[in-house]
Formats: structure tokens, sequence, C-alpha cells
């Protein structure tokens, strides 16, 4: 079960459950659309994976599973991240 991880590890921004602008990748890394999109340039910078925008859990469910409330570091390496994307850039997801 995803844990709707409540901010965006880029900038920071919150991302409540029923947030429509959070994106995930495989290992459920959590960004912004505008962080995951522009600035990360589809390529998750912890695991090089693409970027889906999360589900959002009905409320009825959230009341049996909550969301996470515990924050991750807001910690994007921009030059690494550049040097990290390059290896991507040309590859497509399923291929990475």
């Amino acid at each position: 079960m995803l844990e709707l991880r409540p901010s965006c590890e880029g900038c920071g921004k919150a991302l409540p459950p029923n947030a429509t602008d959070a994106m995930i990748c495989s290992f459920e890394c959590t960004f912004c659309e505008v962080c995951a999109l522009t600035a990360l340039r589809n390529v998750c910078p912890n695991c090089g994976g693409n970027f889906q925008h999360r589900p959002i859990r009905p409320a009825a469910m959230l009341a049996k599973h909550p969301a996470s409330s515990e924050r991750h570091p807001v910690s994007v390496d921009e030059a690494a991240h550049g040097a990290f994307f390059a290896r991507y850039h040309d590859t497509p997801p399923s291929m990475r």
C-alpha cells in the first residue's frame, strides 16, 4: 500500500493525500509535478525511474489506512542530477 508521503522531496511543498499534483516513481519517491517534470525532467534522482501521478486514496479508505506523516528530506543536488540525467535522457523509462 502506498505511503502517500506528505511533501515534495524536491521543494518541500505540502502534498496532502488528495493532491492532484503529487507524482511518484516505482519506489514511491514523491515530488510535486513542477519538480518532477521541470527540474528533474521526469527522471527520479534516486532510482532513475520515471514519474506518474500518485493515485488519490478515497476518504473512506484514508480513515482505515491513513497517509504517512513522515516528511522525507528535501535534497536534490541539481548538479549531481544533471550528470545522472545525462545517462538517461535518451533512454525511455521502459529501457532504463
